[in-house]
């Protein structure tokens, strides 16, 4: 069966977010066997989904692995699927589309490997029990958004001093919320880890918008900042481990 691999991801106008993605879907053609693997956006930029498929679809091929590239399961995800389904009508190539990049120990993994990252870049030595972490994720008003990032802060916080987390935006604990917390426990050092796929808009300067003042404003001793988590070589296995999960299956 020759099969082919699409992502869809959200959107960004940074081109690093489209360097990262064109970096996750080489490494995954590598590891994957696949007559190609390519991406295309929900919003903001095209490829729209319609377009990504349209493309895939020229491409003489049996069926089409379609990766929601979120790290929550909310409405975009949701809205990424339905398009998706619409299309799957008009061709006789077979569609299987994954779970998102959510609710699984791997994202547990990543964040631990930025963090373990930062400490050694900043010569930092000390037992992880010793060592505060605050996520900061984008928001959603979705539930099932928030259900994934409690599932990471609950598994983070058996190996921390403490874990706090906070998003940039829709909801709170909002940022300066979140340095407000984190301050009350006087930690010795503070990891922030940017729970965000590729280097976009957001983590480029939105969240700084928010964070600087916000540490301004704290008694903190000592911060590092984690790289976001997108291109991580254990995501683009996870990729390929959410692909295989529907291919088995159909």
């Amino acid at each position: 069966m020759k099969r082919g691999l699409l992502l869809i991801d959200r959107g960004s106008r940074e081109q690093e977010a489209k360097d990262e993605l064109e970096y996750i879907c080489k490494k995954v053609q590598q590891g994957g066997n696949y007559a190609f693997v390519n991406y295309c956006f929900l919003e903001v930029v095209p490829p729209f989904i319609e377009e990504g498929i349209t493309n895939c679809l020229k491409v003489e091929i049996d069926a089409l692995t379609i990766v929601p590239y979120f790290l929550y399961p909310g409405k975009k995800v949701k809205i990424a699927v339905t398009e998706a389904a619409k299309l799957q009508a008009k061709t006789k190539v077979k569609f299987a589309v994954t779970k998102p990049m959510s609710m699984h120990k791997t994202m547990v993994d990543i964040v631990n490997s930025k963090i373990e990252s930062a400490l050694k870049k900043n010569n930092i030595v000390l037992s992880s029990n010793k060592v505060d972490v605050l996520v900061i994720g984008h928001g959603s008003k979705d539930p099932n958004a928030q259900m994934s990032m409690k599932y990471v802060i609950d598994n983070l916080k058996p190996s921390y001093r403490n874990v706090e987390y906070c998003f940039l935006e829709i909801e709170e604990p909002n940022i300066a919320q979140g340095i407000q917390k984190c301050d009350k426990n006087n930690p010795e050092v503070l990891v922030i880890v940017f729970y965000f796929l590729h280097e976009g808009a957001h983590v480029k300067r939105d969240i700084y918008q928010d964070l600087n003042p916000a540490l301004e404003k704290s008694n903190l001793k000592k911060t590092i900042i984690t790289e976001h988590i997108g291109t991580d070589d254990k995501m683009i296995d996870f990729v390929l481990e959410r692909a295989r999960e529907v291919e088995n299956a159909n």
